[in-house]
């Protein structure tokens, strides 16, 4: 629930005016504007949601792989769709999975109709320090918002978010 009160996504070049390079935004539960309460009310109704009705869920990157901005590129569409696919029919309900560091979120080993290496972001960069540096700055930038939320939400959920030590 952590990362649905965050609302994480990027403005990118095309879909806003004056971008010119992605730009990392949070909009908490996806729809900030439009919240009447605190958003971890939000996230303990779909929490209980998801539980009632046994429902795994799902973080996909549809955004940048490979490396910064100017470096990587878009996530391709072929590959967004496989994973989609093996979520639907229950694929990757039992597969080995890797943690991701930092973010402590567990990332599928193989994927029916995906190239292993993008499955873990790391592999997809060729500057792996670089990778690094970016990847707690994202996690300092999810810690940071998070931080306006931290009153209302319980200790699971913000314990579910990024460890920087």
């Amino acid at each position: 629930m952590y990362h649905f009160i965050s609302g994480y996504t990027a403005k990118v070049a095309g879909t806003e005016v004056g971008i010119k390079e992605p730009q990392p935004t949070f909009s908490a539960c996806f729809g900030e504007a439009f919240l009447t309460r605190h958003p971890s009310v939000y996230a303990e109704m779909l929490a209980e949601k998801l539980k009632k009705h046994n429902v795994n869920t799902w973080l996909i990157n549809t955004g940048w792989t490979g490396g910064k901005y100017g470096v990587g590129h878009r996530m391709d569409l072929p590959s967004t769709r496989a994973i989609i696919d093996a979520i639907h029919d229950g694929d990757l309900d039992n597969v080995e999975t890797e943690t991701l560091p930092v973010f402590n979120l567990q990332v599928p080993k193989h994927c029916k109709g995906v190239d292993e290496s993008i499955l873990i972001p790391k592999n997809t960069w060729s500057d792996k320090a670089d990778y690094d540096k970016n990847l707690r700055v994202l996690a300092e930038a999810f810690v940071k918002n998070f931080k306006k939320y931290e009153g209302g939400s319980s200790e699971a959920i913000k314990q579910a978010g990024p460890q920087l030590d």
